[in-house]
């Protein structure tokens, strides 16, 4: 069995007791993080726990990192076709025979902008990688802030959605084309049609307390890793601790 964690924890420096205390509890093999956002991370916290790190980290900004408690080997740390691109959003690796993809995709605010553009164009440039990966029949998973909604159940109310770039229909047709390349979404395969599926929930107006959030935080799957799928869980325990990231950790468990 492999477990693997996907989580966007919006500051390593702010969350470190948090994510330290969590992965000290019942830490997975592998965890994906977002949102890093430094250039100095605490590789030496991790090492006590038994994870070796990998990370792209850009000042105040974006920012991913791997752990892991197995070997890692083969490290990417950028999205091809980049053509200058320097934001720190994409790192991969090998581990224990798969290969392990965390993304933190842009948000895309507002439409109508350049941002909305780099953002469908940045997905056009994963699909194109992605498709390459299926062809040489690699085993892979894709973790991370897709930042993307992929359907109306996957927000408390989508009339409030309809103008955010998380849930326009290029963004929502984009994630929508890697699930028709054969991707499996993990998390809503194994709770289809389950009500309030979140794994964000906003700071302002009490989304937390009142459980209005979104599901914005994937395990997408190759078809040979899909065949090893077993659960996929939200963790909601770490939102609700003080100084929390607005996000929480997806945990997908493969069987060996």
């Amino acid at each position: 069995m492999l477990r693997l964690a996907t989580w966007n924890v919006n500051s390593i420096k702010a969350r470190l007791p948090i994510v330290r205390d969590w992965l000290a509890a019942d830490g997975p093999d592998i965890v994906c993080l977002q949102e890093i956002k430094t250039t100095d991370f605490p590789s030496f916290e991790f090492e006590a726990l038994g994870y070796k790190s990998l990370f792209v980290g850009q000042k105040s900004y974006n920012g991913v990192a791997i752990l892991s408690k197995l070997p890692i080997k083969g490290a990417e740390t950028a999205l091809p076709e980049g053509d200058g691109d320097d934001h720190a959003r994409f790192i991969a690796a090998d581990i224990d025979g798969l290969h392990v993809i965390n993304i933190y995709l842009p948000n895309g605010n507002p439409i109508g902008t350049e941002k909305f553009n780099y953002k469908l164009a940045w997905m056009d440039r994963l699909q194109r990688h992605l498709a390459k990966l299926l062809a040489a029949e690699t085993p892979f998973v894709i973790g991370g802030d897709f930042n993307v909604i992929p359907e109306d159940e996957d927000c408390y109310d989508p009339r409030v959605w309809t103008g955010d770039a998380l849930f326009q229909p290029e963004s929502r047709g984009r994630y929508r084309a890697m699930l028709n390349m054969g991707l499996t979404d993990a998390l809503r395969t194994i709770n289809p049609g389950k009500a309030h599926l979140y794994t964000f929930w906003d700071y302002q107006a009490g989304r937390w307390q009142r459980d209005q959030g979104i599901r914005i935080d994937h395990w997408l799957l190759s078809p040979e890793a899909a065949d090893r799928l077993q659960d996929c869980t939200v963790d909601k325990t770490p939102r609700g601790l003080e100084r929390a990231s607005d996000h929480t950790p997806v945990i997908l468990t493969l069987r060996d």
